[in-house]
């Protein structure tokens, strides 16, 4: 058979099985990715990869099935990876006696083996599940410049626009395999070419505007193409610190879920952006102008879903806080935001079910240093967890239930309902609206 792209000696005899037969076939499988993106060549993967398919999920037998095959062939990833979150945690997300049946028989009954072959494979530890890997408290920090092997959409936008990474949208076990064979085919957001930008957005809001319905207005425009964001910087500034981290961070997952951004730019922010400035704008880009009217649109299209739709006015039962995971920083801005709003309502503990989703070491960190704020979340009858919200609603007995959240990649992929943080914090110490 032959291929498109040029492979290197070296590339040749692996495909042609001087290394094993299950490296030949991840070759493979590269080479037809490659093909079919018109990539010329490979590239070297320099950052440590990232799993998205983090859960058991009983139906993923074919998943199974090759990382078995893998693992017989003695590969795994030189450098360590890390991997989603986890689905369920009973604990701190409880469920009754039949939602644990179908989590454990029915959705996520393979998860304790596949973990196993996780490790077999290169997992950092036991602890490296979280959608937030490149934290710095979870160690999976790429470089500018860095090119990486990842699919999590939130993790992509955020290390190539944040971080100035370079990374494709891949598919799940795809990036799995760049970081085996230590390659991966160049093209789209890996060229200088692929990364400028073909929208500019005009932020013209009279305030900040939320994060999650700036992300979802950009996404749904400009679906996966690379928007260039004007006027956002008189809002978070022309600093990295951790406030206009965190911002991007939530911004950016809903710009990857609602549309599906794989890279952005913030002029006078993003490393790129400071970098080379409208020299990432291409000839003829397309002009979006984003202000309080067109945020309210967006916000006011969002379709009311599941038990909100039979009853918009539904008590919630839930609320999930933390899809991306939150950083140490939001933890503690939720914690005086909940103590604030328990004093307005003259109340000692929150009215509904409060979850908390945070990485592992994060939530360790939390405890260890800010042990006042963490005492205060749990005397406020608030959960933490690391789970992943969204596995959590895909059990259809969780998803029928009124659950409430401030991310709108969890309204999108759910039936779960989206309020503003303030909103949030309100309805939640309140248990309904």
């Amino acid at each position: 058979m032959k291929y498109n792209m040029n492979l290197t000696p070296d590339e040749e005899a692996i495909l042609n099985g001087s290394k094993g037969e299950a490296l030949a076939k991840v070759m493979k499988s590269l080479v037809l990715y490659g093909d079919a993106f018109n990539a010329q060549r490979f590239v070297p993967v320099t950052g440590k990869g990232h799993l998205v398919t983090s859960f058991g999920i009983s139906v993923l037998k074919p998943v199974f099935s090759i990382m078995d095959e893998l693992i017989a062939g003695g590969l795994k990833v030189d450098e360590t990876f890390t991997v989603d979150p986890r689905p369920i945690d009973y604990d701190n997300v409880k469920c009754n006696p039949l939602e644990k049946l179908v989590f454990n028989k029915i959705i996520y009954g393979m998860q304790t083996p596949y973990e196993a072959q996780l490790q077999k494979l290169g997992l950092k530890s036991s602890k490296s599940f979280t959608c937030t890997c490149y934290l710095d408290e979870v160690g999976n920090t790429p470089k500018k410049g860095d090119i990486l092997s990842w699919a999590e959409s939130s993790a992509v936008v955020y290390a190539n626009s944040v971080i100035g990474a370079r990374c494709n949208r891949n598919s799940g076990i795809i990036e799995l395999f760049g970081s085996i064979l230590g390659k991966v085919p160049e093209f789209d957001l890996l060229t200088d070419e692929g990364r400028k930008a073909t929208w500019i957005i005009e932020v013209k809001t009279t305030k900040k505007p939320e994060a999650q319905i700036l992300g979802s207005a950009i996404g749904m425009k400009v679906m996966e193409e690379v928007p260039f964001i004007r006027g956002l910087d008189r809002f978070i500034g022309t600093e990295l610190n951790g406030t206009a981290k965190a911002y991007l961070k939530d911004m950016g997952a809903a710009t990857a879920s609602n549309g599906a951004v794989g890279l952005y730019h913030v002029e006078n922010l993003t490393p790129e952006a400071a970098e080379l400035g409208t020299g990432l704008i291409r000839d003829g880009a397309k002009t979006y102008v984003i202000d309080d009217a067109e945020l309210e649109r967006i916000r006011s299209s969002y379709p009311k879903i599941g038990a909100w739709e039979k009853n918009p006015d539904a008590k919630p039962v839930r609320c999930f806080i933390g899809c991306p995971h939150l950083t140490f920083a939001q933890l503690d801005e939720w914690t005086g935001r909940f103590e604030n709003e328990l004093k307005k309502q003259g109340r000692k503990k929150v009215g509904m079910s409060v979850i908390l989703s945070a990485a592992p070491e994060v939530l360790e960190r939390f405890i260890r240093e800010n042990k006042a704020a963490y005492d205060k979340l749990i005397g406020f009858g608030i959960k933490l967890t690391s789970i992943c919200p969204l596995m959590y609603m895909n059990n259809p007995l969780c998803g029928k239930k009124p659950v409430i959240t401030n991310s709108n990649k969890l309204r999108t992929y759910t039936t779960a309902r989206y309020l503003t943080d303030d909103e949030i914090a309100a309805v939640a110490v309140k248990g309904g609206f």
